[in-house]
């Protein structure tokens, strides 16, 4: 049974840490730190860095460079790149596999075209991806949320081979995307800036959706860059842009959340449950025929 903490000092904390959200600056702060991690100073950026380390505890063998001198700024490393062995990529051609290193907050059904944000908290797709069209192709289908954590690796993958169709981008709010913040702001995911990038196989369509928070600098893609806009934007890929399953396509500069959703015919692994654990290229869910 779960256990009531809303009255806790760690719920009220919670609570407090949401209703201050609504009063900062979100934006302002947000490219402040970003100005302030794309720095160059090597004092300062080091000094930035060995905070990171020991504040959230990184791991930084997986990574290609392990010298804080080979890279030029505190983004440059929280965006580091990992030795090509360090995510083995699950190879069936039936296995969808997770885009990112983090947190399982949320994982299920899709139900009447309804999304979960937290138990007991659900709210239409549509809100979510901006369009009604899209959402009605996920209406009884399955979705995955992970959340990136500072620590974290930051770089987004693919999750299956496929052909990039759209990218929505959608301005938005900042909200902190952690676990106090999801349970207590109304439709989170959808207040806040996300990139809805929508994708075809050859058994329908797949969205991943990038979602920007609170001190988060930007959202880049392999296709695009950084995505700073002030108004909704809308890409639309004639020519062909094919990515194989765990290909890059994206990054974050600060932790974040993705979302993938799936048409009905894939199942979860019995191993994707909220709180458990994930990384890149490990399997979330199989096609059922």
């Amino acid at each position: 049974m779960n256990r009531d903490t809303s009255s806790t000092p760690q719920g009220l904390t919670g609570r407090l840490f949401c209703q201050l959200q609504y009063l900062l600056p979100q934006h302002g702060m947000s490219r402040l730190v970003a100005h302030l991690a794309e720095a160059e100073t090597p004092w300062l950026k080091n000094l930035l860095i060995r905070q990171a380390i020991k504040r959230f505890d990184i791991d930084t063998s997986e990574a290609v460079h392990e010298s804080l001198a080979d890279y030029s700024s505190f983004n440059d490393f929280f965006t580091r790149a990992l030795k090509p062995s360090a995510r083995p990529i699950a190879p069936d051609a039936d296995v969808v596999v997770s885009p990112a290193d983090g947190i399982i907050s949320q994982c299920g059904d899709i139900t009447e075209g309804r999304f979960f944000q937290t138990k007991g908290h659900t709210y239409p797709l549509t809100t979510l991806v901006g369009d009604e069209g899209l959402a009605c192709r996920f209406h009884s289908g399955t979705f995955v949320t992970v959340y990136l954590s500072p620590r974290d690796y930051h770089r987004v993958h693919m999750p299956v081979s496929a052909r990039l169709v759209e990218a929505r981008y959608i301005p938005g709010q900042l909200f902190s995307v952690n676990r106090a913040t999801v349970a207590g702001v109304t439709n989170l995911f959808a207040c806040n800036e996300r990139l809805v990038c929508t994708f075809e196989t050859q058994r329908g369509a797949v969205c991943v959706i990038l979602v920007g928070a609170l001190l988060v600098a930007g959202i880049e893609t392999v296709w695009h860059g950084h995505y700073a806009p002030k108004q909704p934007t809308i890409e639309h890929f004639d020519k062909p842009l094919l990515y194989d399953k765990g290909a890059e396509i994206g990054r974050f500069k600060f932790g974040s959340t993705v979302i993938v959703l799936l048409p009905e015919h894939y199942t979860l692994e019995t191993t994707v449950a909220e709180e458990a654990s994930v990384k890149v290229g490990e399997s979330l869910a199989k096609e059922h025929f």
